[in-house]
């Protein structure tokens, strides 16, 4: 981990979910999620306890466990209040509803890892509870609720609204919860102006121009391949199965729900936007054509 000035408050620490820290004065900071389990907690306590600062809170900008892994652990360690939106509230203070959600039923044990299921915090409503200087905005589509931050030195966190172009070219799927979400924030991420924008998974840039259309590319060619399957008339698993042979992706427990939910989430946009349909036969459901 790599603590990194890019403001007179602001600060990341470089990581693989990148960690936002904002000064509200000169010894007190509030958190930008808190990475993927309760050892990268400690290592950004570290950093923090090291500079002679005192963590006052932190935000979630989402549930997903590699946001919320730390949280728990910090936040017994500093007592700070935890803020988040919404539906993303229930998700950390119950985080079994993640696996639970992605898989539709309860989780297996090979779901209730570190990667799906965070250990609960509990949190407070972000609603006008942040302090001077911090600006939460939504950004939904990648899950329920997610929500940016800007600070006072116009630099924004953007959490999950955009991948890298490291990740699309290897992985070429990315989560998504509402593609039609997802969409509407890549326009929004085009009227910003911004000093920085720090992705959570991706390096800070100064232009997302180009990656906002390299990750709108890509949701369309995802768009278009699942479209093309759809001719012939197939099931959720035969398109699944497409997919990962299509872009030599690895299957296991963890990219079948991650990715399954993704394939569904598309296919929920085709059917509403009268591209697709469904009809079962033989007791199978069938997506096809319109």
């Amino acid at each position: 981990m790599e603590l990194i000035q890019v403001g007179e408050r602001t600060y990341y620490i470089k990581n693989p979910t990148n960690i936002g820290i904002y000064k509200i004065d000169d010894n007190n900071v509030y958190l930008i999620d808190t990475g993927n389990d309760k050892d990268a907690g400690k290592k950004i306590l570290k950093i923090i306890e090291g500079e002679g600062w005192n963590v006052k809170g932190i935000i979630s900008t989402h549930s997903n466990a590699d946001h919320i892994g730390g949280n728990k652990v910090i936040q017994d360690r500093t007592n700070c209040k935890i803020f988040a939106s919404s539906i993303e509230k229930d998700f950390i203070e119950h985080p079994i509803l993640e696996p639970s959600f992605l898989y539709g039923g309860y989780p297996f044990n090979d779901l209730r890892n570190k990667f799906l299921l965070a250990r609960e915090s509990m949190v407070t409503p972000i609603d006008d509870n942040l302090p001077e200087g911090l600006e939460y905005f939504s950004l939904k589509g990648h899950f329920f609720d997610m929500i940016g931050i800007k600070t006072s030195d116009n630099i924004y966190f953007l959490a999950d609204s955009l991948f890298s172009e490291e990740t699309i070219h290897k992985y070429h799927l990315f989560f998504i919860y509402d593609v039609k979400e997802f969409l509407y924030t890549l326009d929004y991420l085009s009227t910003l102006n911004g000093k920085l924008y720090i992705p959570s998974h991706s390096a800070a840039i100064s232009d997302i121009s180009s990656l906002i259309e390299l990750n709108r590319n890509k949701i369309k060619e995802i768009m278009d391949k699942i479209y093309n399957i759809c001719k012939r008339g197939v099931t959720f698993e035969e398109i699944v199965k497409e997919i990962f042979d299509e872009y030599h992706l690895m299957m296991n427990a963890n990219q079948y729900v991650l990715i399954g939910s993704t394939v569904k989430s598309y296919l929920s946009y085709l059917y509403d936007e009268a591209k697709i349909s469904y009809e079962f036969i033989d007791n199978k459901m069938i997506w096809k054509q319109v």
